[in-house]
């Protein structure tokens, strides 16, 4: 195994200013290529050993760390209440004693309704080390929805045994509507209205003996940890189970990798939801895996909520971040205007790390401009391709492979195939950390492997170079997004879905681009509010005044007529635009509580705005690129 090094200042491929040193490990491929095109890739380098349960983690630093701060969150005054190792691991004994006394089990797990927070983290640590599988889900189904649809589903397939909430009162109409009387109720606060409930400090208090150990040591590599639910973008939410193996492989993967979390406890700040494998099991198990502190942000990558996650960057100097790129978005105008801010920020962080949607270059520039002027070097920013079936890291970027859309190659432990599918390569993945299937949906597990056994990921990925597969994969669009035109001509969405967007920035929050059979591509645009009343002038006007702006929509056709005039044909130029009032909606499987746009489901519930779109004579409102 190659000894892992500080990657060097030419590294990252840009001018400028170095970049800052961080130990990598090692990240090479050995490549098979077969006649039909198919290409195999192992990890050369092996994976080291690993646990049999994430929670020995935290008996080992329980032991060796006592006091150190595990997990911290805001209280309602707006000061940190903390969790040591020592308490978190008391804390998991006390409240897995309960849910076994309960009867709680993989058949009859635990579900979580709310958010982040520090119960949320011990309810999970407890469920983790009593072998009790626990459903994270997502709040947005209980608070957002309307109809409690995928809510009523995903209690309808895992029949739960217990549900908690932080708040009984906020999400009391979600129970009420989807929990049988029979199901325990537990809340931190506020019981559930005209509903028998549980306080959670009763759970904690129960005296932890022998049956806590033993079930803890029955707990083995195949124990269903978890259920995840995906975001239903193709119907109602698949729930992907999580085994102990997955949790751990994966976060011996990530060290093998990241070298330098080996060199200190990491110090995190992290708004990304539990209910997803991104915040739930990347993040969190990162943490608890080396030892280090996580902050609970609560921030969020929007307008309203980026505030609260400034104020913690001010106070917290993270080690590693992480973010979609929204979240980076959003950061940036605070960056340039506040030094205190971004000294705190660029401070002790070796890595910058984005997932959950590619990087415009506009963003990725911005940091590296910020991060140059604050300390003279710029901060490695890497992403990579996983998935809530891969736990989630799979592929990385590495060493000498920074730059937008590089998703890197496949980490320790995993195999890569790529399979030609419709002129494309599309990868699917081998190893410890891949998910066995969907709770009680064998028909879907069946769908979501080939016949070798491999998980398909739906993405396309290509060479950065054909000749020299050690400069890693590019990301190359999902392969069921991808359309033709009337021309034949095939449009790869991904790739293209990017180049517009930092076209359009800072205008367009996200894009939906049109066109399958029709003679030129067209876009639907999710607009920046923000930024659009910035340049129309229009503070206080509603949505609909501020994006029929002639303002606003002149710099939209210009931005449009200069992408038009990069692209070298039908299949990249973007022809005309449309600016959407409506944002999209999570009960329609438009978006994701995370952000993630579904660009089938939000083109199948707008066809009528996709009319107006390619309507003749056009429309007013439809912008044309010159």
């Amino acid at each position: 195994m190659t000894a892992p090094r500080p990657i060097s200042m030419t590294d990252q491929g840009r001018v400028g200013h170095r970049l800052r040193p961080v130990r990598l490990g090692p990240l090479d491929v050995a490549v098979d290529r077969r006649a039909d095109g198919t290409v195999y890739l192992d990890a050369r380098h092996p994976l080291g050993a690993y646990p049999d349960r994430i929670t020995e983690r935290l008996a080992r630093w329980a032991n060796e760390a006592p006091e150190r701060t595990f997990m911290a969150a805001r209280d309602a005054r707006g000061e940190w209440r903390r969790l040591s190792y020592a308490a978190a691991l008391e804390g998991a004994r006390a409240i897995g004693t309960a849910l076994l006394a309960r009867g709680l089990s993989a058949e009859r797990p635990l579900m979580i309704l709310s958010g982040n927070d520090l119960e949320h983290a011990l309810l999970a640590l407890a469920a983790l080390h009593a072998g009790v599988a626990y459903v994270p889900v997502s709040p947005a189904y209980s608070l957002l929805s309307q109809d409690f649809a995928k809510l009523k589903h995903i209690v309808g397939l895992t029949t739960p045994g217990m549900v908690f909430a932080a708040d009984g009162r906020r999400f009391g109409r979600a129970i009420t509507a989807a929990f049988a009387a029979d199901i325990e109720v537990v809340t931190a606060r506020e019981a559930v209205p005209g509903r028998a409930t549980a306080p959670f400090a009763s759970l904690l208090a129960t005296p932890a003996g022998p049956d806590i150990d033993a079930a803890h040591a029955r707990v083995g590599p195949d124990t269903v940890a978890k259920i995840l639910f995906t975001s239903g973008s193709t119907g109602l939410p698949k729930g992907v189970i999580n085994t102990q193996r997955m949790l751990c492989a994966n976060q011996e993967q990530l060290v093998t990798q990241f070298s330098f979390l080996r060199d200190a406890a990491p110090v995190i700040l992290d708004w990304s939801p539990w209910h997803h494998t991104a915040g739930g099991n990347h993040n969190f198990n990162l943490a608890l895996y080396n030892g280090g502190t996580f902050h609970i942000d609560d921030g969020k990558p929007t307008p309203d909520a980026i505030h609260a996650t400034v104020r913690n960057l001010r106070e917290v100097s993270p080690t590693w971040y992480f973010n979609v790129p929204r979240g980076y978005d959003a950061l940036i105008p605070y960056l340039r205007e506040d030094r205190a801010l971004r000294e705190s920020f660029f401070r002790d962080v070796r890595m910058l790390y984005y997932a959950g949607a590619g990087m415009a270059q506009h963003t990725w520039d911005a940091l590296d401009e910020i991060a140059s002027s604050t300390y003279g070097e710029r901060i490695l920013m890497l992403t990579g391709l996983g998935a809530t079936e891969t736990a989630p890291f799979a592929l990385t970027a590495g060493e000498g492979m920074s730059g937008a859309g590089l998703v890197g190659l496949p980490v320790a432990g995993v195999r890569l195939k790529l399979a030609p599918v419709d002129g494309k390569l599309e990868a699917r993945v081998q190893g410890p950390n891949i998910t066995p299937g969907y709770w009680r949906q064998p028909e879907l597990t069946a769908k979501a492997f080939d016949e070798e056994g491999y998980y398909r990921f739906g993405d396309a990925l290509k060479f950065v170079d054909p000749d020299d597969e050690r400069k890693g994969l590019l990301f190359d669009g999902r392969v069921a997004e991808d359309f033709k035109l009337a021309t034949g001509t095939w449009v790869s969405v991904g790739p293209l879905r990017l180049k517009l967007l930092d076209a359009l920035a800072p205008y367009a929050q996200d894009v939906v681009l049109a066109g399958p059979d029709r003679d030129e591509i067209g876009a639907l645009i999710f607009p920046n509010l923000a930024a659009c009343r910035e340049i129309a002038g229009l503070a206080d006007a509603p949505p609909a005044a501020v994006l029929a702006d002639a303002k606003l929509r002149h710099a939209i056709q210009r931005r449009l007529s200069a992408l038009a005039g990069r692209s070298t044909g039908s299949s990249t130029k973007v022809a005309r635009a449309l600016l959407l009032a409506e944002p999209p909606s999570i009960d329609r499987g438009e978006a994701t509580d995370k952000g993630s746009l579904n660009q089938r489901a939000v083109l199948a519930n707008r066809a009528d705005l996709v009319a107006k779109l390619y309507a003749e004579p056009a429309a007013a409102e439809v912008i044309r690129a010159g």
